[in-house]
């Protein structure tokens, strides 16, 4: 008598719908298929383990309890303005609720310089996107004051350290600059000044 090995039948995979937590927004490059696990790396993180499925972006979270998109077209021009640049707040205490950083865009017109000016307390970083802007402030770090002018590329980055006095420039006869800047208050802080100083001089800051 030939005995006959019993097996349960196996779920038919097209009709097993595939569970998923995964959320994604209406715009943004497909990221691949592919299961996740504890060890797998973080593309954005190399250094840390993947945690798994996104819970995603929930508008009925306070805004500190979710992540916030902020679309090219949306960014806010009502914030503090310089002669001769317009900028727009994407990252505000306004606009996503932040508390310790502001970030956003600074447009510069062809041929325009703005006002002499600071940040005042903030710390700024600046990312050149497009256009060739150049930044200008006075120093004496070599005894002999003078004005120095940092050329910049599409690609650079500025570090501006509170307080410092500087204008932007853009030299270009046909094409606008475009940055974007970050800096460690919450807003947007702009200082106008009828001219530059070196800082930490008190004689020039109090002669302006």
């Amino acid at each position: 008598m030939t005995s006959h090995a019993h097996h349960p039948p196996q779920p038919d995979p097209a009709r097993t719908p595939e569970r998923t937590t995964e959320r994604t927004t209406e715009t943004g490059p497909e990221t691949g298929s592919g299961s996740a696990s504890a060890t797998a790396l973080d593309g954005f993180h190399p250094d840390l383990p993947d945690p798994g499925p996104a819970a995603g972006a929930d508008s009925s979270l306070p805004l500190h309890a979710r992540l916030h998109h902020i679309r090219a077209g949306s960014l806010d021009g009502d914030t503090a303005q310089t002669g001769g640049m317009r900028r727009f707040a994407a990252i505000s205490g306004r606009t996503v609720g932040s508390e310790r950083i502001w970030m956003g865009q600074t447009h510069v017109a062809p041929a325009t310089a703005s006002s002499d000016h600071h940040h005042g307390a903030s710390e700024t970083a600046i990312h050149v996107v497009s256009g060739h802007p150049e930044f200008v402030f006075l120093d004496e770090s070599n005894g002999v004051r003078e004005e120095v002018r940092l050329r910049t590329s599409p690609g650079d980055y500025i570090f501006v350290p509170p307080f410092v006095p500087h204008r932007e420039e853009n030299p270009s006869d046909d094409e606008e600059a475009v940055v974007v800047i970050a800096r460690s208050t919450q807003e947007a802080v702009v200082v106008n000044l009828p001219g530059l100083y070196v800082l930490g001089d008190p004689g020039t800051e109090a002669a302006l």
